[in-house]
């Protein structure tokens, strides 16, 4: 093999055998640093990481090339903006840059542009909430990096995201739902507890599932909540029937929602439980459920758009509009139903005599007689 080597040999190029008996090639300028390199001698792969070495750039083993996406990645999630995402958020975008960074994380990332980006849309077309977060994901990265200067332009700026379908979303639960939930369910046991937890708090089930004793100051529920991305502070009263259900128990002691064996829940875990527990209920409904019939509950009961935003952790009003629209619509239905029992007796009495007449009319035998 040397004797094929071109002559003469690239500057700062070493040659030496390792430990295990393999020889290996080097780059090191003076005492410097020493940088490996791999592929066979000679390839593109080689010349390519030689030259990168000479510029002081070869990553080391595990370490992403300089100018590739997996670098600008790397990159940004030790940027504070990653870190004040919530841990879901950020296990959700990391999961989606695997695949992408499988693809594509070794190309260029200033080469990306807005028709890769609509590309990686169009192949997660049949669901429209994964393609939301893989736009949500490219636009967080390249933002940043058009604000660090490392692209001049963001390829995710004139992408608009796939429109939401029309449906009705999570069922709500029903009055008769909670009804049968609790026959199956008494007091003292776990299943109760997170039922009650879920619904006279309002919270989405992961909250739910992380709410203890140590989010409890003067009385109140104080939690931070996790959703798209965003932090929310909000402030709840233990009503008195939670508090009846949580000194029944069973609750942990650090979060109340504990499973079968006192153990706390992740979310996607105590989801899963609690669709579990609500089928045996015959209530064929999730967790999610819970927090419609709270919010149309509240509303119902009167309360205003800015208590159901600090309530459900909402912002925008856009979601308390909705429910603050259906339980007024509702309230008008009843009391012009009610106002039908009042009709002016005038009305009444030619109805009457409609039916009177329609009584007293002789039968008609028709053009073709009786049968």
């Amino acid at each position: 093999m040397i004797a094929a080597m071109p002559r003469p040999r690239k500057p700062h190029l070493h040659r030496e055998r390792n430990r295990h008996g393999v020889h290996v090639w080097y780059v090191r300028k003076g005492q410097g640093p020493r940088f490996r390199l791999r592929g066979e001698f000679g390839s593109d792969e080689f010349n390519a990481q030689y030259e990168l070495a000479i510029q002081g750039k070869l990553p080391k083993r595990g370490q992403a090339t300089a100018g590739t996406l997996r670098w600008l990645w790397d990159a940004y999630r030790k940027t504070d903006g990653w870190k004040a995402f919530s841990p879901a958020t950020r296990r959700q975008r990391e999961n989606i840059m695997l695949h992408v960074l499988k693809a594509a994380g070794e190309e260029p990332f200033g080469a990306i542009g807005s028709e890769d980006i609509q590309d990686g849309l169009d192949r997660r077309s049949d669901t429209p909430s994964a393609a939301r977060n893989f736009l949500d994901t490219m636009r967080g990265l390249f933002q940043w990096a058009k604000a660090r200067g490392h692209v001049r332009g963001d390829p995710t700026a004139d992408v608009k995201p796939p429109k939401r379908r029309r449906n009705a979303g999570f069922a709500p639960w029903t009055h008769d739902d909670v009804d049968a939930y609790y026959k199956r369910w008494p007091l003292g046991t776990p299943q109760r507890v997170w039922l009650d937890v879920l619904l006279y708090t309002g919270l989405r089930r992961g909250d739910a599932a992380d709410v203890g004793p140590k989010h409890v100051k003067d009385g109140l529920i104080e939690i931070w909540t996790e959703k798209s991305g965003r932090r929310v502070l909000v402030t709840l009263p233990i009503l008195d029937v939670l508090q009846a259900t949580l000194d029944v128990g069973p609750i942990g002691k650090e979060t109340w929602i504990i499973g079968e064996r006192g153990k706390r829940f992740v979310k996607e875990a105590f989801g899963n439980a609690f669709s579990e527990a609500a089928s045996a209920a015959g209530v064929k409904k999730s967790a999610h459920g819970v927090r419609k019939i709270a919010a149309t509950i509240a509303a119902e009961n009167g309360a205003t758009e800015s208590e159901l935003d600090a309530l459900f952790g909402w912002t925008g009003g856009r979601m308390a509009a909705h429910y603050t629209k259906t339980a007024s619509r509702a309230r008008l239905a009843k009391k012009a139903a009610e106002k039908l029992k009042s009709i002016p007796a005038p009305l009444v009495k030619v109805r009457e005599q409609e039916q009177n007449i329609q009584t007293n009319q002789p039968h008609s035998k028709g053009l073709v007689g009786e049968a």
